[in-house]
């Protein structure tokens, strides 16, 4: 699995914790930036980490930024992007079971650390369930048309 990486300044800390858990769990990954906490552009990373995953050269993407929602609604603006903001682990679990979610954003000021890790790890480690919920997505896919 190859994972895209992308945050504000709002989300640039909670950023460093997630490359750790990637690094621990050996899972390749790109950092689109930043990398400082000067003010930027959230849409910016968004569309470069949506775009990355869209194009298949990587498999997922992770986008932080104060609060996840501006992230998620630029993200969700690509088309064939699901991107799930999850401040819980039963959303994250649940995003990847029925959704099939290929992008995750959260809040670095909405969330805590060690929590934001447990969401991403479970994010990371779930699978899609398929079956009735491909259905479901297929009709997402069609709105985009």
């Amino acid at each position: 699995m190859k994972i895209a990486l992308g945050s504000d300044h709002g989300g640039i800390n909670l950023k460093s914790k997630i490359k750790e858990l990637l690094d621990e769990k050996g899972i390749e990954y790109h950092d689109f930036g930043p990398d400082s906490t000067d003010s930027v552009d959230y849409p910016d990373f968004a569309k470069e980490v949506a775009y990355s995953v869209t194009n298949g050269e990587y498999d997922r993407g992770i986008l932080i930024c104060g609060t996840g929602i501006g992230m998620s609604i630029a993200a969700n603006k690509v088309k064939g992007i699901r991107a799930a903001l999850c401040h819980d682990v039963f959303s994250a679990k649940a995003t990847r079971l029925h959704n099939n979610s290929n992008i995750l954003t959260m809040g670095e000021r909405v969330v805590g650390s060690e929590l934001a890790l447990e969401i991403a790890r479970t994010w990371l480690d779930t699978g899609f369930e398929g079956e009735r919920h491909q259905r479901r997505i297929d009709k997402i896919s069609q709105l985009e048309d």
